[in-house]
């Protein structure tokens, strides 16, 4: 019986994963399924330009898996349940179950609302497509309209600040104001923030530092301060939350629903589960959580491929580097920011700013969507057998707590009396 790998999610870290997976891994011995909720691979570090108006790729994932063993299963997963190794989907034909032997939770973050009343009924975001999408049209809407549009962006983090100058320079006819619930740009140098203020000067973004939005209705925002402001499209930028169905099946998690793991992205709860991406509470190589970011989804997603791959065969398993080194955030199209950041993830004083970081953010989003259009380039081609045969009826709550090791160093299986190592 071959094991069965079932990847929940296909954004940057289930695509590497799966892919890397189906190429390094015999078909005679695993089945690969990618279950994404979605036929097409979303670029979601430039949702921002989608909502303001701009064509963005949207490669169809049949093609990204092609000339691979992975299969592509279009559904909406609504469950699991790790005691059984059973996955629940729903899709346009009802849905149904899938079983796996090793399970990789890829399932991302949406946006959060924080429980702000009015922001699931009135505000808008750029955390999937589809609200992208949904955004754009209704900014189309406001630019045809004689009198100027008033699209008011919460929130000032990344997502915020590229979402209000990207729609500040592609729709000038719209008046922009963006909500920082600190001062603008806190976390960067002091000469980054003077660069990011710079660029909103120039684009036109009115930038309202030190508040906070408690309500939003259907034409304006109620402030915590009594202050109101008028708007014809609310953009909520404040934040992502991951899906309830991790701590919903019984892993371990963290507060905020994120799944806990070892050093391998191994869930410690239970070790046929690993996690990737904004799913996983991964502990980088300073002790710090890794942020919810692209950069994280890759260390993240290598190093757990790393890991089910040295596992199932019997090899030993490579450490991944887990670092934060910077933050890099457009302003518009012709101009960026680059922030670097110490060993401690604080904000270093160089930064890059202007032209030239637009070119690098802009080879960013390439070699990241190059990569996962082409997610078995470079590797090996030849397939590696599994070491032996996981026992599939075995039930996983039989498996201690001890079977998910902290693996700080590369590790082998236990030897068996053959000269196998044990999986």
């Amino acid at each position: 019986m071959k094991h069965r790998i079932v990847v929940l999610g296909a954004g940057y870290g289930g695509a590497y994963t799966a892919g890397t997976l189906a190429r390094r891994l015999s078909p005679a011995d695993v089945d690969i399924t990618v279950v994404n909720a979605a036929p097409e691979f979303v670029q979601r570090l430039r949702l921002h330009q989608v909502a303001a108006g701009q064509d963005v790729a949207a490669p169809r994932l049949v093609d990204v898996f092609a000339g691979t063993s992975a299969r592509l299963r279009v559904a909406r997963v609504t469950a699991v349940d790790p005691e059984r190794r059973i996955v629940s989907v729903a899709d346009a034909e009802g849905g149904g179950e899938l079983g796996y032997d090793t399970l990789v939770y890829a399932l991302g973050s949406h946006v959060a609302d924080h429980g702000v009343p009015g922001v699931a009924e009135h505000a808008f975001d750029v955390a999937t497509r589809p609200a992208a999408l949904r955004l754009r049209d209704r900014l189309d809407q406001l630019d045809r309209r004689s009198e100027s549009g008033r699209v008011l962006v919460v929130g000032d983090g990344l997502t915020g600040i590229e979402a209000a100058t990207e729609i500040a320079e592609s729709r000038p006819g719209l008046a922009v104001t963006l909500i920082a619930a600190r001062e603008l740009g806190a976390p960067l140098s002091a000469g980054a923030r003077r660069h990011l203020r710079e660029a909103c000067d120039r684009l036109g973004v009115t930038v309202v530092e030190h508040t906070t939005v408690e309500a939003v209705e259907a034409t304006r925002a109620l402030c915590a301060d009594g202050t109101v402001l008028e708007s014809d499209a609310t953009v909520w930028a404040a934040g992502f939350a991951v899906p309830p169905i991790a701590a919903a099946s019984g892993l371990e998690v963290t507060e905020a629903g994120r799944i806990v793991v070892d050093r391998t992205m191994r869930s410690v709860s239970h070790p046929d589960v690993y996690a990737v991406g904004d799913s996983v509470h991964a502990v980088g190589d300073n002790g710090r959580p890794l942020p919810m970011s692209c950069a994280s989804a890759g260390f993240t997603a290598k190093q757990a491929t790393a890991a089910v791959l040295g596992r199932l065969t019997g090899g030993r398993i490579a450490r991944v580097k887990l670092v934060y080194v910077g933050n890099h955030v457009s302003l518009g199209r012709r101009d960026a920011l680059v922030q670097f950041v110490d060993a401690e993830a604080r904000a270093k004083p160089k930064h890059l700013g202007g032209a030239n970081a637009a070119r690098i953010k802009a080879a960013i989003l390439r070699t990241a969507l190059w990569g996962t259009e082409h997610p078995t380039f470079g590797l090996p081609g030849r397939k590696r057998r599994l070491a032996a045969v996981r026992l599939s009826a075995a039930p996983l709550s039989a498996a201690p707590r001890a079977a998910a090791p902290d693996a700080g160093v590369p590790e082998r299986g236990p030897r068996t009396p053959a000269g196998k190592a044990a999986v």
